[in-house]
């Protein structure tokens, strides 16, 4: 009895799947950076606009037991506010407008998703539902990027206004001041992270 012949072998030489994996990792080192980050920018965006809605929640409880005047701060709903810790001792990335973000004078309250929100000592400066505003500052990450600079700007402006609206930079009224008269200008495309959205 005579075995049929063997066929040819089908595989990849060694040189083939050497290529092929070359290929993979140029393609690897072109995506996977940009997945870290596009998830990273995603978790900055929910976490921010969690810790802005938690504040405009603490606004509207507020101003519903009849607290608010035109001298009232955004601290002064910190006993409104669910967060893990206060502090006075965190440097946080600047905000448009901000150079400084040191919690030392206004103090910060940490939130439990890592989160830090930062206080304008400023009042409402009235009660105007379209002009008057508080100002606050939300840090996704709690910290300056790299221990000395903004790195891309992680800090995202808020306003509150006396009916609770929520706005940033890039979405406030025309007009809006607070007690010393800050911004009184209007909306500045560009000014939110570029992470940051509605």
């Amino acid at each position: 009895m005579q075995l049929p012949p063997l066929k040819p072998y089908n595989g990849f030489t060694l040189a083939e799947l050497l290529i092929c994996l070359a290929i993979l990792g140029e393609i690897a080192t072109f995506t996977i950076p940009k997945v870290i980050t596009s998830q990273q920018n995603g978790q900055y965006n929910a976490v921010t606009k969690e810790a802005a809605s938690m504040f405009a929640a603490a606004f509207q409880t507020y101003k519903l037991n009849g607290l608010l005047t035109s001298s009232t701060n955004a601290k002064d709903l910190t006993p409104y506010l669910n967060y893990s810790s206060y502090t006075t001792n965190l440097t946080l990335d600047n905000a448009y407008g901000y150079t400084t973000l040191d919690c030392a004078t206004n103090g910060c309250v940490k939130l439990h998703s890592g989160a830090v929100i930062w206080f304008d000592g400023n009042g409402i400066g009235g009660t105007n539902t379209t002009t008057n505003a508080l100002n606050f500052v939300v840090d996704p990450d709690g910290h300056v990027t790299d221990g000395t600079t903004n790195g891309p700007g992680k800090s995202v402006f808020f306003f509150i206004y006396p009916n609770g609206r929520l706005a940033t930079v890039t979405t406030i009224t025309s007009g809006t001041v607070n007690a010393s008269g800050y911004w009184p200008g209007g909306p500045i495309a560009g000014a939110d992270p570029p992470w940051f959205s509605w």
